[in-house]
């Protein structure tokens, strides 16, 4: 018997199961006709996504959120089914090397968890959202017919060129050269190892840069590993191998220099002999993490990096080492002046946060000794954001023009500044609410829906789950200042698309709350 690739098997199977249910002529019109035959020796398979996986992939974007509503009606797919489907063919896709791509990966999980926090009818608004996207984008390079990720066919062949020196470092050193057949090949070798191997591998290449992408891109692809399991883990973290690979050949095609992170952590790692080190356990306070926080803050990187090498060096908790460099980053947030009018997408304080939130979570789950260089690079990168010399918003005025006084009246002026794109009365507001002691719950639920909404220059839904998992894991004393930056961000981006254009929604969010019957 000759074996039966995936998209014969669906030309033979699936392609009829699918045309009885929707049709001859919509499937057709979706394409599926032509694309089920077009198979090669290549292609990944998914298992029991394999025809989802088809589906997003084939489906142009303009049809396809009333097939996957009906899909969801008749009880044929899931959400969760919907976010690894989309996780999977945004990987065979995009293969960690388009922008849109891989930001649209980044928000899958946190779009998941956004579902918990919504009323069941809503529930598939955030999924919705991010699975259009997805399709928009893979629709604009081809469709179906582009596919990055490729099945490794010679990795096994992999290991007998690969020496005993730490395969992580053989990796990070194949992508500088930059040498994607030769990191492919060695990553491949972990195809089999526990999931904490093949992660700890990808931390030297993660690590050798200051680029945010690669550290959330790696933190939220881990997510989604977690997610769909051990059978998906190797095909997902593959693209961070890729990804570090891509920056590298775009970094020497335009004649950058190399970061100065790959010659600050060896420094660092030598004149504090954190080398081999047990993490710390030690807490010095409120005072004392905040004067990091402001050391982190005001850099240079070097010396924010050497700030936290000395606490590392000194016994102190990486959690709170962590705390203070989200606090550094939430500073970027606070203190930007209003010359600079856009606060969300790709603003420093968003980026600054999104990654130091990747580095603390990535601190938790690495060997130790990831853990300690990883937060010497979450503080550079921090700092390697010119700081802001303007006065933290809300500012005093900014607090008196708050006539709101219970909790519902300031979360409802709150909701009219960001329609407004009032930044200091929508921080204004809900440092007040806090001040208050009323539940930071009710901002999270507050906003939640203009996060689902709105465009936010791709950096929505990861900023958004940014803000809830640092407003935790930050002590009392400032957890009100995440709140904040989460009002400020949500006010700026309101009404706007990616293209800083006033008046729209996020792509099609009015169609999905049309489809499920929702108020808009």
């Amino acid at each position: 018997m000759s074996s039966t690739t995936r998209r014969e098997f669906l030309t033979d199977v699936s392609r009829g199961m699918l045309v009885a249910g929707i049709g001859t002529s919509l499937a057709t019109d979706l394409g599926f006709s032509t694309t089920f035959a077009e198979e090669g020796s290549d292609e990944l398979s998914f298992g029991k996504y394999d025809a989802l996986v088809d589906l997003l992939q084939s489906t142009p974007q303009q049809k396809l959120q009333p097939v996957l509503v009906e899909k969801l009606k008749k009880g044929e797919t899931d959400l969760r089914s919907l976010i690894a489907a989309a996780a999977l063919a945004n990987a065979e896709t995009f293969g960690g090397q388009d922008y849109v791509g891989f930001h649209t990966a980044m928000a899958m999980l946190p779009a998941w968890n956004m579902t918990a926090m919504l009323p069941t009818e809503r529930q598939p608004l955030p999924i919705l959202k991010v699975v259009y996207r997805n399709s928009q984008q893979c629709q604009s390079l081809g469709g179906a017919s582009m596919k990055t990720l490729k099945a490794l066919h010679d990795a096994e062949h992999a290991a007998e060129h690969a020496s005993d020196e730490n395969i992580g470092l053989q990796i990070r050193d194949a992508a500088r050269k930059p040498d994607m057949d030769r990191a492919e090949q060695l990553f491949g070798t972990l195809q089999d190892a526990p999931v904490q191997d093949e992660f700890n591998a990808l931390q030297p290449a993660v690590q050798d840069d200051i680029n945010v992408h690669r550290f959330v891109f790696a933190h939220r692809t881990y997510g989604l590993v977690g997610f769909l399991g051990k059978e998906h883990a190797h095909t997902l973290l593959r693209q961070c191998v890729r990804f570090c690979v891509d920056h590298e050949q775009n970094r020497i095609q335009r004649k950058y220099p190399e970061s100065p992170i790959r010659t600050v952590l060896p420094k660092l790692l030598d004149q504090y002999k954190l080398v081999g080190k047990p993490l710390g356990k030690r807490d010095p306070g409120d005072a004392a993490v905040d004067d990091l926080a402001r050391t982190v803050y005001n850099g240079p990187p070097h010396r924010s990096a050497d700030a936290v090498a000395a606490a590392l060096a000194d016994g102190i908790d990486p959690e709170v080492v962590g705390e203070a460099i989200s606090l550094a980053s939430n500073m970027l947030v606070l203190r930007q002046g209003p010359d600079k009018w856009r606060t969300h997408g790709d603003a420093a304080g968003v980026h600054s946060s999104d990654a130091t939130n990747a580095w603390r979570n990535m601190a938790r789950v690495t060997d130790p000794a990831h853990a300690i260089t990883g937060l010497m690079v979450a503080a550079y990168h921090s700092a390697s954001h010119s700081p802001f010399k303007d006065e933290a918003y809300p500012t005093e005025e900014h607090r008196r023009s708050i006539k709101a006084t219970g909790a519902a009246e300031l979360l409802a002026e709150a909701g009219d500044a960001i329609r407004h794109n009032d930044q200091a009365r929508a921080a204004a507001a809900i440092q007040i609410y806090d001040e208050q002691g009323h539940p930071a719950d009710g901002v999270f639920q507050s906003l939640i829906g203009y996060t689902i909404s709105e465009d936010g220059r791709l950096h929505g839904e990861k900023f958004f789950h940014t803000v809830r998992e640092e407003y935790r894991t930050t002590r009392p004393a400032f957890r009100s200042r995440q709140l904040v930056a989460l009002a400020r961000v949500t006010a700026s981006a309101y009404g706007y698309d990616r293209d800083d254009k006033h008046g729209f929604r996020a792509p099609g969010y009015e169609e999905a709350c049309r489809l499920i019957g929702v108020d808009v």
